[in-house]
């Protein structure tokens, strides 16, 4: 995060170039965003997708489980 001092003698105060920051800062991200773009970025986000989903209705999606595995086992 980006900082500024002031101070009482402006002579010495310290002149911050914000837009070099960010424009850095902004390289940093692209460049980790990139590089989480992996093999396996599709089936991760399908997971994630997934996750989203059943999450909410965990105790569901464990009764339609458990209960499809019984009927599939009586076939």
């Amino acid at each position: 995060m980006n900082t500024l001092n002031i101070s009482a003698d402006r002579s010495s105060a310290k002149r911050v170039d914000f837009v070099t920051t960010d424009a850095v800062e902004l390289a940093s991200h692209m460049s980790h965003c990139a590089s989480s773009r992996g093999r396996f970025f599709v089936l991760r986000s399908a997971l994630q997708a997934s996750h989203a989903l059943v999450s909410g209705r965990i105790i569901t999606v464990a009764a339609f489980v458990v209960i499809g595995t019984g009927l599939l086992a009586l076939v």
